[in-house]
């Protein structure tokens, strides 16, 4: 399994032959768009900046909303969450979706807005091996939230998102919001397989403009 960072909360999961992108974004991002050609595309919630699909130059099929289904090996799952802590009164309602295929499981945590987890939200967390999740604070958790829900579900891998890059419009918090006073790696892409899975290990991916 290989996977890329397109900025922003936009990763490129290749598994089992297929390509899945998650939460394209649009220009007003201030990020340049080259997506590639996919097979999926998930999309967390319908905001702008995660549901841009119409950017994408050709894809098959779109996953959003309560998922439960099979594609090429991957299996496809997902769980409502909230994008703010009231509930979704401010934000709205979210899907973390979670991937599990060659016998490794990722979870994107979308534009998770509340740390706090309910018994089948924590449930569906739990066991998974590599989490992408945000850590710029404004609209989603921040830095140390995020550490927070890193610490208690211990994942093998975890690759902050949803952080300021340059030219970003988003007046959200960089990455060394996070990252200082932590052990990471940098890295252009990760390739993995459930025989080398590392243990707890922290990695910033370059995102691939």
């Amino acid at each position: 399994m290989k996977i890329r960072y397109y900025g922003h909360s936009s990763f490129l999961i290749e598994t089992n032959g297929i390509k899945i992108l998650t939460d394209p974004y649009d220009p007003s991002m201030g990020y340049p768009v080259k997506f590639p050609e996919v097979d999926v595309i998930t999309v967390s919630h319908e905001h702008f900046d995660h549901n841009a699909i119409k950017y994408v130059p050709k894809y098959k099929t779109v996953l959003r909303g309560r998922v439960n289904e099979e594609i090429n090996g991957a299996k496809f799952e997902s769980i409502k969450a909230y994008h703010d802590t009231k509930n979704g009164l401010e934000r709205g309602v979210i899907h973390l979706f979670k991937i599990t295929s060659e016998g490794i499981s990722i979870i994107h945590f979308g534009d998770l807005g509340d740390k706090r987890f309910d018994e089948a939200q924590k449930e569906f967390i739990k066991g998974i091996h590599i989490f992408l999740i945000p850590v710029g604070s404004v609209y989603t958790i921040g830095p140390n939230e995020a550490k927070e829900i890193i610490y208690e579900f211990k994942p093998n891998i975890a690759i902050p998102m949803h952080y300021r890059l340059k030219g970003s419009t988003l007046n959200i918090l960089p990455l060394e919001e996070f990252t200082k006073g932590i052990n990471f790696k940098t890295l252009n892409e990760i390739e993995v397989t459930k025989e080398k899975l590392p243990q707890s290990e922290i990695i910033v991916l370059e995102p691939q403009f």
